[in-house]
C-alpha cells in the first residue's frame, strides 16, 4: 500500500510494497490512494487560491518529486506497461480543488489508455473547479464527489 507509513518507505525505497489492485480502474485502489486535501485551501479562501488563474502552478510539485513516485506506483499497481509516458502521476483530489500537492496518498499513476483516462478526468476536474468558483457547488461537495468516484462526480454534484 502507498498510504500511511508506506508512503515514506516508497520514497526512500527501503521496503517492499504490497501490491495495489488494478481491479478498480479507472479509479485508483483506495487502500493505496485514498486522496487527501490541502489544509491551506478552504471554501472561504477559494477566491485567493484555486479560483485564481495559475494558482496550481504555485503548489504543483516538480517532476523530480513525482517521477520517482510514478515509477514506484507503476510497480505497486502491477501495470504490465511500464512506460512512464503512458501514465500521469495524478492527484486523486486535484490541485484545482485543493488536493494535497505532495501527499503520496493523493498521487497515483493514472493510465492514458482505456475508456476513461487521465485526460477524461482532467475534463471532470475543470468542470468541478468552474462550478466551485462560480458558486454552483461547494468546495466540500466537489472534493467529496471526486475523491469517492471521479467517474460519477459530475452526476453526483448535479453539474453533469
Amino acid at each position: 500500500m502507498r498510504y500511511g507509513g508506506l508512503a515514506e518507505r516508497r520514497v526512500s525505497g527501503t521496503a517492499h510494497a504490497s501490491a495495489c489492485s488494478q481491479s478498480y480502474l479507472p479509479l485508483p485502489d483506495s487502500s493505496c490512494t485514498p486522496g487527501s486535501y490541502n489544509p491551506d485551501v478552504t471554501q472561504s479562501n477559494i477566491g485567493s487560491t484555486i479560483c485564481v488563474s495559475g494558482w496550481t502552478a504555485t503548489v504543483r510539485p516538480p517532476t523530480s518529486y513525482t517521477n520517482p513516485l510514478k515509477a514506484q506506483g507503476i510497480i505497486d499497481y502491477g501495470y504490465s506497461d511500464t512506460n512512464m509516458s503512458d501514465y500521469e502521476e495524478d492527484h486523486l483530489v486535484p490541485l484545482e480543488l485543493g488536493g494535497a500537492p505532495r501527499d503520496p496518498g493523493n498521487l497515483w499513476p493514472e493510465p492514458h489508455y482505456g475508456t476513461k483516462t487521465a485526460y477524461t478526468k482532467d475534463g471532470t476536474e475543470a468542470k468541478l473547479k468552474n462550478a466551485v468558483c462560480n458558486g454552483t457547488i461547494t468546495l466540500s461537495a466537489a472534493r467529496s464527489a471526486i475523491k469517492n468516484n471521479w467517474t460519477t462526480a459530475l452526476q453526483v454534484t448535479g453539474i453533469g
